[in-house]
């Protein structure tokens, strides 16, 4: 008899699983380094990387939530993150990422580049793929040319006030020259 009730009581239990209150915020990185200076990205593909950087992860800042919301319901108080709008912006300073945190912190190496042909990219629908949102932007010779340890995407370019959607503090090395490239694909589940 016991064990009928332990039955029924992980029954109740394995309703109350089946209820989804949670969003997921995901973040994967990837940074191609190349030799060649490619601007705008252009002709960047045919150039196979001498080395490539994947890091998941990253914080969702306040004033990047809050500019979701605002574009969510339609108002006009944010610009839009899009192909004329958004930057990535890499810097060299290691301060850890706090929600309340507005831009790069590093105070004199950083650098904000637009999106490179296409991105950022998402595509309507209901299927699984239709979560993601990519944004890509190339930074040639001489930008950036220090210690990358920290990036950040944002409404930069033609807008009032710059808005940072997100920051990570990572570790990518020191550019010298060439090309890099940072992907940052962006899931909501």
């Amino acid at each position: 008899m016991d064990d009928g009730a332990s039955f029924i009581d992980g029954a109740a239990l394995a309703v109350q699983h089946e209820y989804h209150d949670g969003l997921m915020w995901r973040c994967h990185t990837v940074l191609e380094k190349r030799e060649g200076n490619y601007p705008l990205g252009i002709g960047i593909e045919r150039e196979k990387p001498y080395e490539v950087m994947e890091a998941e992860g990253n914080l969702l800042l306040y004033g990047g939530a809050s500019a979701m919301w605002e574009l969510f319901i339609g108002t006009a108080n944010v610009g839009a993150f899009n192909a004329t709008n958004a930057q990535i912006g890499v810097g060299d300073s290691t301060t850890a990422e706090a929600a309340t945190q507005t831009d790069l912190q590093a105070a004199t190496n950083k650098t904000y580049v637009g999106m490179d042909a296409t991105y950022p990219s998402h595509t309507d629908g209901t299927a699984i793929a239709n979560r993601d949102c990519v944004f890509k932007s190339s930074f040639t010779d001489p930008q950036a040319d220090y210690h990358w340890q920290e990036w950040i995407v944002r409404i930069g370019s033609g807008t009032a006030s710059p808005r940072a959607l997100n920051r990570k503090v990572q570790d990518f090395g020191t550019k010298v020259s060439g090309t890099w490239s940072l992907q940052v694909t962006l899931t909501l589940a």
